[in-house]
């Protein structure tokens, strides 16, 4: 018997049920082959959905329902968990817990031996205690009215996981009015890296990804003000989508970008220094933190570490200003290939940093995208490594691997765009 579309979704859908759920009992040993060997299992039924969501343009409503029933389900066990071997939600509850207490979360730093008794059990296992925060003032107020309403990592990855199924409505409004299959809000909400980074781990980026996503929505209902302070407030929750500005040249007014810049500029004054607008740890940033980064890796060698962090956000920008006068006025694919440029330009590429491109993946182009979200997964690995007392490095066959993937596929859709045209003419002669 010959199985529908639908009921070959049925199956990847149950095959990601219980995939991720086997990844949640293993969750505190991140990087362990009992996690990372059913997470991958989870990616490759995850790339053969978006290949069922290309070949079938529309699917039953039934279906789309059970779908995201399903991601609801393993959503939850992965919420109900304490996070795993990445622990940046520490900061995070670190950050809003001084900031209640009136210090200032960009000057102060966590092992300072005057501020110990302010600790508690949760927030003595944050990451580089030594550093004061780097993240922008939009993440850290929200840190703070997250721990103001209770004071827990549970609280914040709640809060994550709300923006999370947030984003999934704006998908589904954002499908309808361009009339585009229902069934794209699946490859959003089915990528395995919303549980592990989201629910699992929970990060501040699914706060910048919902205010991008509400911002593209607004430009394509001509809401230019709503677009305008959205994009602003996403910038203000990380720095990445500062690569997208030329989208918004001409397509919100004047009066729309400076009532954003204001606001943004509003997020900084609880945190002023002196005058000065704070950065935090964020040069320490540039100057030493690395990550499955083989390109800045590689142009770092002949340039210093903040000229490559210049060019990264360069080609971000170039990139955008291409699409702008080549892609369709409400092209996805805008949005996405900036930040994917600047990201495999960066100094870090964690695997969380591609939930800023999850939303925006609907289309062919954006295939190369589509595979990183799953080809990362190896990277986990090093987590694994660093339990053993092993290098914080990325493997050089893991790197070969996760960007030999996307570099494959970026290949073949060139080959296949180069070689149509040719083809379209020998029929017509």
């Amino acid at each position: 018997m010959k199985l529908t579309p639908s009921h070959r979704l049925y199956v990847l859908g149950a095959i990601l049920l219980v995939t991720l759920t086997i990844c949640s009992r293993n969750f505190s040993r991140m990087g362990d082959p009992s996690f990372i060997i059913p997470l991958a299992v989870a990616g490759i039924a995850y790339l053969l959905a978006i290949r069922e969501f290309f070949s079938t343009p529309e699917f039953p409503h039934r279906v789309i329902v059970i779908g995201l029933v399903l991601a609801a389900v393993w959503h939850i066990e992965f919420l109900r968990l304490p996070p795993g071997a990445d622990d940046d939600i520490h900061r995070y509850l670190w950050d809003g817990r001084g900031q209640r207490l009136g210090y200032n979360p960009y000057i102060v730093v966590p092992n300072d031996p005057a501020l110990a008794g302010l600790h508690t059990p949760a927030t003595r296992t944050l990451n580089n205690p030594d550093l004061p925060s780097p993240y922008p003032p939009g993440a850290e107020l929200f840190f703070r009215a997250v721990t103001a309403i209770h004071e827990s990592v549970f609280a914040l990855k709640v809060a994550f996981v709300v923006c999370d199924f947030a984003i999934i409505l704006v998908l589904l409004d954002i499908l309808r009015r361009s009339r585009q299959g229902a069934q794209w809000v699946l490859a959003y909400a089915w990528n395995p890296l919303l549980a592990t980074e989201v629910a699992g781990s929970g990060h501040i980026d699914i706060v910048g990804v919902l205010l991008l996503l509400v911002s593209f929505a607004a430009l394509e209902r001509r809401w230019r003000a709503v677009a305008a302070l959205a994009f602003g407030l996403a910038v203000a929750v990380k720095l990445l989508p500062i690569v997208l500005l030329p989208l918004y040249w001409k397509r919100v007014r004047m009066r729309d970008a400076v009532l954003a810049a204001a606001l943004v500029g509003l997020l900084y004054v609880p945190f002023f220094n002196h005058g000065r607008i704070p950065i935090g740890s964020l040069g320490t940033y540039v100057q030493s933190f690395r990550f499955n980064d083989p390109v800045f890796a590689t142009l770092e060698r002949v340039a210093a570490p903040q000229l490559v962090v210049g060019l990264a956000v360069l080609v971000g920008f170039l990139t955008a200003i291409w699409l702008r006068s080549t892609a369709p006025e409400w092209s996805s694919d805008a949005f996405a290939w900036p930040m994917a440029a600047s990201l495999l330009c960066a100094p870090v590429v964690y695997p969380w940093y591609l939930l800023w491109l999850l939303p925006f993946l609907r289309s062919a182009s954006t295939l190369p995208i589509i595979i990183w979200t799953v080809s990362i997964i190896p990277t986990y690995y090093v987590w694994h490594l660093r339990t053993l007392g092993r290098p914080w490095l990325v493997a050089g066959w893991i790197v070969l691997l996760e960007y030999g993937c996307v570099a494959m596929t970026a290949a073949i859709i060139l080959l296949r765009r180069i070689t149509r045209p040719a083809v379209t003419r020998c029929s017509t002669d």
